[in-house]
């Protein structure tokens, strides 16, 4: 009969949620117990303390190969499906041929999907964006493109861009567009850049460019009534801008910035430009994505690069700084709260080794993984899946996303090989049928 420690590092399917709980018994009871957090870890879903989050044994993920295209797939550890959906190096669409580096999504905080989910835009490697079907990956349609556009959270034919001229509102499937706004005295306009999204209605957005007197600024502005809002002044601010963005309620300007140190801070405004807060803290969180909490609040949920937090995943609300505690320290790198109709839950990408976990006591025992975690505090996590990705660049990044409900995760690897073609899988993890849609 296999001990337990043999037991913990076996495949492990098909077992039922367990709830973990405190408890001071006898070491055979608490080993018995830490292998019933594997069992619900491996398995999917249930509550786990906070605190045990860090006793859960490394999983080793089994030697597979590398799916082979649109092969769908099942991860041999979660029991989860996935597909691999893009393939490098090949005609994706007519007239675009993918990058034989890499042929991927754009980034965790950047929706991948449309509002309704039939159409999915691989963004890196395509000269321009490559459109496939949302569902069953098959290439649709293929269109240049150089401006930085995201999906409208709302109507799925709507593509939103920004131009260094204009705001405009695209349809990609027949190509067409329409001018939102072009203003005569600001020049530059960004989205952002890069990781700004529309809020959760789709109707604001933040805008980062030069005015007539060559000062750096973001703005707001709604499509919907097309009024602009006040200038925030960033050529004030010491160092150098990153990025800004709408909260998705479409109440605040968050705001990145580099301090002359590398200090990487942040800044929290009104629509007014009045300053909210400001968190000094380095990157406390960054590397992530704003959503909206249980009791309607802003928050951004990210890595923390700053004591007394540092290298966990963290909330923190917009309104008063307001921090969370949701994963202990570990190799997490990013988060993606794209899943805008299942809120509550978080996806966080994982790097590392399994020598560098273990070799860190205490850390999340996550390593080139995908999970969910609820970002009430409650230590609630699901294992999505085992990406085997040898992280050597930006591009060979995991960059986890999930689609706006959830039901599908997108992310990328370069199966274990440094420096090989990087491909996009989707996995499709199962969800409860609960009224909150928990």
């Amino acid at each position: 009969m296999p001990g337990l420690r043999d037991m913990a590092e076996a495949p492990l399917r098909g077992f039922e949620p367990v709830a973990i709980i405190q408890w001071r018994e006898a070491p055979v009871f608490r080993t018995a117990m830490t292998l019933c957090a594997v069992l619900f870890a491996a398995s999917g879903f249930g509550v786990v303390a906070y605190s045990q989050l860090a006793s859960i044994p490394i999983l080793v993920a089994p030697p597979m190969e590398r799916p082979g295209y649109l092969q769908a797939t099942t991860d041999p550890e979660f029991g989860t499906s996935f597909t691999r959906v893009t393939d490098p190096g090949q005609l994706l669409a007519p007239g675009s041929l993918c990058k034989p580096e890499y042929c991927r999504h754009r980034y965790s905080s950047t929706q991948a999907w449309n509002a309704d989910q039939s159409l999915l835009a691989i963004n890196d490697g395509c000269n321009g964006i490559c459109f496939l079907d949302g569902r069953t990956y098959i290439p649709a349609f293929h269109r240049p493109m150089s401006d930085d556009c995201k999906w409208h959270p709302v109507d799925p034919e709507l593509m939103i861009c920004i131009s260094r001229y204009a705001i405009y509102r695209w349809a990609p499937r027949n190509d067409v567009k329409a001018i939102v706004y072009a203003p005569s005295d600001y020049t530059n306009l960004q989205f952002g850049p890069y990781k700004g999204n529309l809020s959760f209605d789709g109707n604001r957005l933040v805008v980062v460019a030069t005015n007539r007197a060559g000062a750096l600024v973001a703005f707001g502005y709604d499509l919907s009534t097309k009024i602009k809002y006040p200038d925030i002044n960033l050529s004030s601010l010491p160092g150098a801008h990153a990025y800004c963005g709408i909260s998705p309620s479409g109440r605040y300007v968050y705001c990145f910035h580099r301090t002359t140190d590398e200090t990487e801070v942040t800044y929290i405004f009104a629509l007014d430009g009045t300053q909210i807060q400001y968190w000094p803290e380095h990157h406390r969180p960054g590397h992530g994505d704003m959503t909206i909490d249980a009791d309607g609040s802003d928050v951004y949920v990210g890595v923390s690069k700053a004591d007394p937090d540092k290298w966990h995943v963290i909330k923190r609300r917009l309104q008063d700084g307001k921090v969370t505690d949701l994963i202990p320290a570990g190799y997490g790198t990013h988060v993606s709260t794209r899943n805008i109709r299942r809120p509550g839950w978080a996806f966080v990408s994982y790097e590392g080794t399994r020598s560098k976990v273990a070799g860190s006591p205490g850390y999340a025992p996550f390593y080139r993984e995908v999970i969910a975690v609820r970002i009430d505090g409650s230590g609630q996590v699901r294992r999505i899946a085992q990406t085997r990705n040898a992280k050597r660049d930006y591009y060979s990044e995991t960059h986890a996303s999930p689609s706006p409900d959830a039901s599908q995760v997108v992310w990328s690897s370069n199966w274990d090989q440094p420096g090989g073609p990087v491909a996009d899988y989707v996995s499709r993890p199962s969800w409860p049928q609960t009224a909150s849609g928990g």
